[in-house]
């Protein structure tokens, strides 16, 4: 009979661990919603995803799995929706409840903007998730006294400000900016989200970059981790390309098979030569017998193929 009951319950703690949504599941299911609501309202996207993983527990607590509310907003005065009754602060406290996620997310936006409290966070660029974090805390959002220092965390621990580069404004009437509470052109610095062709260089995938890229920008285009394409590009961290470089985002090659050697020309250096031809860098060091770093001359012939002797 013990046997039994321990079985049971390790099948009732295996049921439940089964339910559960890690936080990089409940980023990816609901980070557009968050991108959405930035490109309406402001709020960056990062600050609305942070706030949805720790409010909800990534979307595992009950309150967001029976009510849909993911924020921890509560009815408050003048609201007329659902309602449901959770002990938090106070015993059998008013939660909102709502149909939908997507339901929650916006009114989350609504919350924020129609609230003369947080009137000073929209002032704030989209992109200064820090100020946004110590704004709400500031506000009176939570009780926490925390509360800026966690959303920061799970920000900068899942690269969530990433998502803020990927703001786009629509034209928007004077009706529509009234209706949203501010005017929405006049307090943004926008960043648009552009969009790359993929092309092939020395048989391999690129894209060409644009004034203002970044490789994060770019990376969170194409469904990449921006430590590839530093690797793939042999930069180091926080190197911003220029305007038309041609930027590998897949591996480059150790050879080259459409030539065999390079004249180096005037002002040209070896990573030069490497992203021309597609070779690794390491691999073009070793093949000429020279030392990370070291440099060509004008004139001197780089083997591209086959290593010196």
């Amino acid at each position: 009979m013990r046997l039994l009951i321990i079985t049971t319950f390790l099948l009732f703690l295996s049921t439940i661990s089964k339910a559960q949504i890690s936080r990089q599941e409940y980023i990816k299911r609901y980070q557009l919603l968050a991108i959405d609501e930035m490109n309406r309202s402001g709020i960056p996207a990062s600050i609305t995803m942070a706030q949805g993983c720790l409010e909800s527990g990534n979307g595992n607590s009950e309150l967001s799995r029976k009510s849909n509310n993911h924020f921890g907003i509560k009815c408050k005065k003048g609201w007329k929706g659902k309602k449901v009754y959770y002990d938090d602060d106070h015993k059998n406290e008013c939660f909102r409840s709502y149909t939908s996620v997507e339901e929650s997310y916006i009114d989350h936006t609504n919350f924020l903007m129609d609230n003369p409290r947080y009137a000073e966070l929209f002032k704030l660029e989209h992109t200064d998730y820090k100020g946004w974090a110590k704004g709400l805390k500031k506000a009176g959002y939570a009780t926490a006294h925390d509360y800026d220092k966690r959303l920061i965390k799970i920000i900068e621990e899942n690269k969530l400000h990433r998502l803020d580069l990927r703001m786009t404004v629509n034209e928007m009437s004077s009706f529509e900016q009234k209706s949203m509470g501010r005017n929405v052109s006049s307090s943004l610095t926008i960043n648009p989200y552009k969009s790359h062709e993929v092309v092939k260089m020395n048989r391999i995938k690129a894209v060409v970059a644009k004034k203002g890229d970044t490789f994060e920008m770019i990376a969170q285009e194409l469904g990449l981790n921006d430590w590839e394409l530093y690797n793939y590009n042999d930069r180091g961290p926080g190197y911003k390309p220029v305007a038309n470089e041609v930027i590998y985002i897949q591996p480059k090659k150790n050879k080259s098979k459409a030539r065999a050697t390079h004249r180096v020309q005037e002002g040209e250096s070896m990573h030069f030569i490497s992203q021309m031809y597609g070779i690794k860098l390491s691999s073009l060091y070793r093949k000429n017998n020279m030392d990370p770093g070291q440099q060509p001359v004008p004139g001197q012939i780089i083997s591209l193929q086959k290593k010196k002797r």
